[in-house]
């Protein structure tokens, strides 16, 4: 599995329903898309959720680079460069992913992002991480990883922002899910 994530910053007056009218007019077209195994179309606003900034931030699970490369290269990732300009695309391996079909139900995603910090060995890294991070009752994660910043995420998927009101991270608003 790959995880590809790029976070466009939009003005602090920037209209957000140009953002919520692309995504219900063109949501659906990844919809089935090969090798996908889900999209969520993602927004920040200023003052919801304490977000402090205007954003549009897809999140992509792939379950194969086969996807990810007709997406990108096929014409696919032009309408974002046509649209917003040359995004840097960030590329990361799921450590664990535990989502269902039951993401589709997803209204809010709660992002938090660590270092992994230099150690003597990554034998136990896994279990080091779970004992980090907030573990929330019926809420699917994804842990995602990047080795060449020794970066990680994590990504809760609820329907209820409520449960994520004591995770000090970035919160989106969920526009579409596409699987």
């Amino acid at each position: 599995m790959i995880a590809i994530q790029y976070k466009i910053t939009l003005p602090s007056n920037y209209d957000m329903g140009i953002i919520r009218d692309r995504v219900q007019s063109n949501g659906y077209k990844t919809d089935g898309f090969e090798d996908l195994k889900s999209k969520l179309y993602l927004i920040t606003e200023i003052g919801n959720n304490n977000c402090i900034q205007n954003s549009y931030c897809p999140l992509y699970l792939w379950k194969s680079n086969n996807g990810l490369n007709k997406f990108l290269f096929n014409g696919y990732y032009d309408n974002i460069l046509k649209s917003f300009g040359w995004q840097h695309v960030n590329v990361g391996i799921p450590l664990i992913d535990t989502t269902t079909d039951k993401i589709k139900e997803s209204k809010y995603v709660c992002e938090i992002s660590k270092t992994i910090q230099p150690q003597e060995s990554l034998n136990n890294l896994t279990n080091k991480i779970l004992n980090e991070i907030p573990m929330l009752d019926h809420t699917e994660y994804a842990i995602i990883y990047n080795p060449d910043k020794w970066q990680y995420s994590v990504f809760y998927f609820d329907k209820d922002v409520n449960k994520f009101a004591e995770i000090n991270g970035v919160t989106y608003t969920v526009l579409h899910v596409s699987t």
